[in-house]
């Protein structure tokens, strides 16, 4: 398989790379390039390691091995993370430090395609692509290696494996917290997007996703007879007034449904049609691509609790578990991911992508570091499927590899190229 993927164009061919388009240095580029080429087989093959076997968030210790066994290979020093699953690694020693991520976790769901590396865990499953991100930043890593061995690396690249993403708030907590991204200029990183052909890219500058939170109300009252509800509190009316009259209030107070989502999903109370419940509970998911919005947005929802429920007797309590914030891409580094991919699949593979209400543990990193991150286009042109992340059918079209690690290494270099060209024009 080639690792040159379909684009866009009428002609079905991509375009040649415009290494103009960047002032990073083209020798850079160009041993970039052979390398991500002539290493087509045993990218596809390292995926395949990854996808057959998935681990769950925090239990990622065979993926953690197969990582850092790959790196010493290349002698370098990667580090395990404190916690026991992830890792980091460091390439370079002198000038500005650009971070690289990925997330190496996958799902509790079944895998069911027929194919040779299908799932061989029960129950887990590489459904959201985790294991391409695994593969490019891996990929993007040895390249970056190599050219700092051959001088042509102007600056420093930390590579960041974080474990748990799918787990809320996600490895990214750690990472963040040990200082990993203390003195970066910059943190990149991708993720699948299979509503969007191979070859092509999704970027956008502001919120891309959205912060993401656990909303569980308990109530209680007396309980009691249905034949006499206003000896009592009525609590399943009260519960009925609650998931229809909450969201409307939060989302109000926060500025409207474009700011603020509050949805549930779950309503629980009571066991027989004759006996008004003592305890209900319901639950639900508050969504948000402010991170102002969701700095403040507890305090609305107790006040908002309060205004509903004080009236009507019944006791509450609020579970409000903080999920992710939103990953906002900082614009320098939006642009440098769309420029690089410009650069190599043409103007037109490179579209705006719309926000997501879904959230990404990658908020914890841009909230720490500018960054950003740009949709990765895997669905095969040539298939009729488009299943979504999350499909027990989920698979990608593997000539994206190639395309991420390409994007990732060139958004490095033109990162470092512009900090050096901003730093001489200082000293001048």
């Amino acid at each position: 398989m080639s690792v040159e993927p379909r684009g866009s164009r009428t002609d079905g061919r991509m375009v040649a790379p415009n290494h103009a388009q960047l002032t990073a240095d083209p020798r850079a580029l160009a041993e970039a390039d052979d390398w991500v080429a002539s290493h087509d087989t045993d990218l596809i093959a390292f995926r395949r390691r990854l996808h057959a076997e998935p681990e769950l968030s925090f239990e990622e210790s065979v993926t953690t091995d197969a990582v850092m066994e790959r790196l010493i290979v290349d002698g370098l020093d990667p580090h395990r993370l404190a916690s026991g699953t992830g890792l980091w690694c460091d390439i370079g020693t002198d000038g500005p430090r650009v971070a690289l991520r990925a997330d190496l976790d996958a799902l509790a769901m079944e895998d069911v395609k027929d194919v040779p590396y299908r799932s061989r865990n029960d129950g887990v499953a590489h459904a959201c692509g985790h294991d391409v991100h695994t593969t490019v930043v891996l990929g993007a890593g040895l390249v970056l290696n190599r050219l700092a061995r051959a001088g042509l690396l102007p600056g420093r690249v930390r590579l960041l494996f974080e474990p748990g993403e799918e787990r809320v708030p996600g490895g990214a907590v750690e990472i963040v917290e040990a200082g990993l991204l203390d003195d970066t200029e910059a943190v990149f990183a991708l993720h699948c997007d299979p509503k969007i052909d191979v070859g092509t890219l999704g970027t956008r500058i502001g919120a891309i996703t959205s912060a993401s939170d656990l909303v569980e109300v308990t109530l209680t009252g007396p309980g009691g007879h249905t034949a006499r509800p206003h000896r009592t509190v009525d609590l399943v009316t009260v519960m009925a007034r609650l998931v229809i009259d909450l969201p409307a209030a939060v989302t109000d107070r926060m500025g409207g449904p474009h700011n603020c989502r509050l949805v549930f999903g779950a309503i629980h109370a009571g066991a027989a049609a004759n006996v008004i419940p003592a305890r209900g509970v319901v639950t639900g998911s508050l969504r948000t691509p402010d991170r102002p919005a969701w700095d403040v947005v507890p305090g609305v929802l107790h006040q908002c609790l309060d205004d509903i429920l004080s009236p009507t007797g019944a006791d509450w309590s609020l579970r409000h578990v903080r999920g992710v914030p939103p990953v906002v891409n900082d614009e320098r580094a939006a642009r440098i991911l769309a420029r690089s991919g410009r650069s190599f699949l043409g103007e037109a593979a490179v579209t705006e992508t719309e926000h997501s209400w879904g959230g990404d543990s990658f908020g914890w990193m841009t909230s720490a570091a500018p960054g950003a991150y740009v949709r990765l286009g895997t669905h095969d042109p040539s298939s009729a499927d488009h299943l979504d992340l999350h499909h027990s059918r989920f698979d990608v079209d593997e000539r994206s590899i190639a395309v991420g690690i390409r994007i990732l290494v060139r958004a490095v270099l033109e990162a470092m190229a512009e900090d050096r060209a901003g730093s001489a024009a200082i000293g001048a």
